[in-house]
């Protein structure tokens, strides 16, 4: 199964995508996780990409293209992938494309989680991660036992840089703005799937659109936070 999984920041897309990669046993490409780790090991890639994540800004397709051709050609992408923050524009799609053609390949279905924005908003300016571990807790949804400490490790909690909600807002517009032309090509392509994440309506017609109940574990609407999660994109 080869899917791409679109949603705007805050809409759960690591939940959903935790769920996903089990149940199919295939690996998790994340742009997201790349970026960060590259910003903490302090490579120059990283710095570049920070300089955009802290604006609320899109990374350029220049700094991602070529580290997803690279990633899908490797061993364990051979029965399938999960792309999570690509493509983000029509020219990386474009990209894609004509890399999974080369492959002779093609994707599955896309996967667009929609959420309302002011959600959206509380979701990420509430959100709290621990330093040492990673694990993400949520100050309304989902606080820690002991407030700025970690259940898992009792390291210390603390918020992005780019989670103030003046940055969080202006990532939710960039990415609707940006990422709108790009839905309409996969609908046009006819294998883009919809969710609503703030209800979980639709969740059924997804299930029948990938195959039924392999798909119940996964949570639209309503996320669980009933237990840290390591990422929440």
């Amino acid at each position: 199964m080869r899917l791409v999984l679109l949603g705007p920041p805050g809409a759960g897309k690591g939940t959903q995508a935790s769920a996903i990669v089990k149940r199919y046993n295939i690996p998790h490409i994340s742009t997201g996780d790349i970026f960060r780790a590259n910003i903490k090991d302090g490579t120059e890639l990283g710095k570049k990409a920070k300089e955009y994540m802290d604006k609320g800004l899109l990374v350029p397709d220049e700094l991602v293209v070529s580290i997803v051709k690279d990633r899908i050609t490797k061993d364990d992408c051979k029965d399938g992938f999960l792309l999570d923050g690509f493509p983000r524009t029509v020219n990386q799609a474009d990209a894609l494309d004509e890399e999974l053609s080369k492959l002779k390949i093609k994707l599955d279905k896309v996967i667009n989680i929609d959420v309302n924005k002011e959600e959206l908003i509380q979701r990420a300016v509430g959100r709290r991660i621990c330093k040492n571990c990673g694990a993400t807790y949520h100050v309304i949804f989902n606080p820690s036992k002991v407030e700025g400490k970690c259940d898992e490790c009792g390291g210390e909690l603390h918020q992005r840089a780019d989670d103030t909600e003046e940055t969080v807002t202006k990532r939710i517009e960039v990415y609707l703005n940006e990422t709108q032309p790009l839905i309409d090509y996969y609908t046009k392509k006819s294998i883009i799937a919809k969710i609503i994440g703030d209800h979980g309506k639709g969740f059924e017609a997804f299930l029948q659109l990938l195959g039924g109940s392999m798909f119940k574990s996964l949570i639209f609407g309503n996320i669980n936070f009933g237990t840290p999660i390591k990422r929440w994109n």
